[in-house]
């Protein structure tokens, strides 16, 4: 066994931040729609409104970083091996099957997770960001005469914010599963909080050859 170094620092300060930021959002957003009380309305809509700035200037510097490092490439979908990686969660994962695909520094990730994860930077992250922006900003909008009020109600703009959020939890749900499918079920976790992974020697082989092209 030897440790490969597989996540950058400011990919798992990205990473982290992140999904505390959206959790926090979620359970400052829940409260807001009165699901609960814990800091208050007031609060509670004023810490969901920090917190959504902080997220959005997250994303922004991430798409620096990914454009500026190459990172971006980790995401183009590709079909190869994707049919085995499908069949492996579905049920050779249950009977111990050897996983189809190697991780290494230049692939992250296997072609099922680049096809998800690309969906929710692309899709649901602009969905519940964008939404969230024009809830928040409504009555501005609105007096400056940048949106029509009948083309965009403010229930409908919330039903697509709340939709998005609901979405987010989910993923965020099946994204901490999935890291529990790693050789250990901690392995992946402790990979994103010190940048180092755990290979055997024939996966070091096939991780040192592909850094070499």
């Amino acid at each position: 066994m030897r440790k490969v170094y597989i996540y950058k620092g400011f990919e798992r300060f990205w990473h982290w931040s992140q999904a505390s930021l959206i959790i926090f959002l979620a359970l400052t957003g829940f409260e807001v729609h009165g699901a609960y009380t814990i800091f208050g309305f007031e609060k509670a809509a004023e810490f969901h409104r920090t917190a959504s700035w902080l997220l959005i200037g997250l994303i922004i510097l991430a798409i620096f970083w990914h454009i500026t490092t190459g990172e971006w490439r980790q995401y183009i979908p590709t079909t190869q091996k994707l049919k085995e990686q499908i069949f492996y969660y579905l049920s050779g994962i249950f009977k111990g099957g050897h996983h189809p695909t190697e991780k290494s520094e230049l692939s992250k990730l296997n072609p099922l997770q680049r096809i998800v994860y690309l969906g929710f930077k692309l899709v649901l992250v602009p969905l519940t960001i964008l939404s969230g922006i024009l809830y928040m900003l409504y009555k501005t909008f609105d007096q400056n005469n940048l949106i029509v009020i009948e083309d965009y109600p403010l229930a409908s703009i919330a039903f697509w914010h709340t939709m998005g959020a609901i979405l987010l939890m989910i993923f965020l749900v099946v994204h901490v599963y999935m890291t529990t499918t790693g050789k250990t079920p901690t392995s992946n976790i402790n990979a994103m909080i010190t940048g180092y992974e755990e290979f055997d020697d024939e996966e070091v082989e096939i991780h040192d050859k592909n850094k070499e092209k």
